[in-house]
């Protein structure tokens, strides 16, 4: 099997970072050319989106979580989606919040305004899709949001659903990352969510 990515994108990095505590080693290649995808891997896969997982036999997995469930059953531990039915809820309730919420609000931002962007306001497709700069304001709000939600959560619990490290830390860990190297910063009042993020960046997979 092969892992293709575009390594810099948050999608890619929770990927790896889901393999890595895993103790899962796979061969991946780098589908981009420069800051887009490569004509190659655009042919290759016309969903045009990383990161996809090719098995053996030809099948194309693409979107990171479910590429995670598929090594999830295949190597259940130690467990990252969860441990049993309400578990399992939470931990894909807050994985989906933190995407959503968070991670979908800093791309709003980032399509909207980056000057790589032009043109490519919406990722998966060839065709132009300008920039919308009044969603800016809108991504702002909605990661001020997630913040404040995510500052609540963490209010009493080492990790975002509980004791237990999943792989709702990891999509939360690599969307703030994704933020900040949009330099949208953890705000200062949120200082449940400093001490997570201090924790769960410290963690060897976190470099993967």
């Amino acid at each position: 099997m092969k892992l293709y990515q575009f390594a810099a994108t948050p999608s890619c990095r929770k990927v790896r970072m889901f393999l890595e505590e895993k103790g899962i080693v796979v061969p991946t290649i780098d589908a981009n050319d420069g800051m887009a995808l490569a004509d190659w891997y655009c042919e290759l896969y016309p969903h045009r989106m990383t990161p996809m997982l090719e098995l053996d036999d030809g099948t194309q997995l693409g979107e990171s979580v479910a590429i995670c469930r598929y090594f999830e059953t295949l190597h259940p531990d130690p467990p990252l989606m969860g441990t049993d039915a309400k578990d399992r809820a939470l931990v894909e309730m807050w994985e989906r919040r933190a995407y959503l919420e968070g991670a979908a609000a800093i791309e709003e931002i980032f399509r909207n305004s980056h000057p790589i962007c032009v043109g490519r306001g919406l990722q998966g497709t060839a065709e132009r899709v300008d920039q919308i700069p009044v969603l800016v304001d809108r991504g702002r709000a909605r990661l001020r949001r997630f913040y404040d939600k995510l500052e609540r959560q963490l209010d009493g619990n080492r990790h975002v659903v509980g004791e237990r490290f999943s792989i709702a830390d990891i999509t939360t860990l690599v969307s703030i990352d994704f933020g900040r190297w949009c330099q949208l910063d953890i705000p200062a009042a949120c200082i449940n969510v400093q001490r997570w993020y201090s924790d769960v960046a410290a963690r060897p997979s976190a470099a993967a």
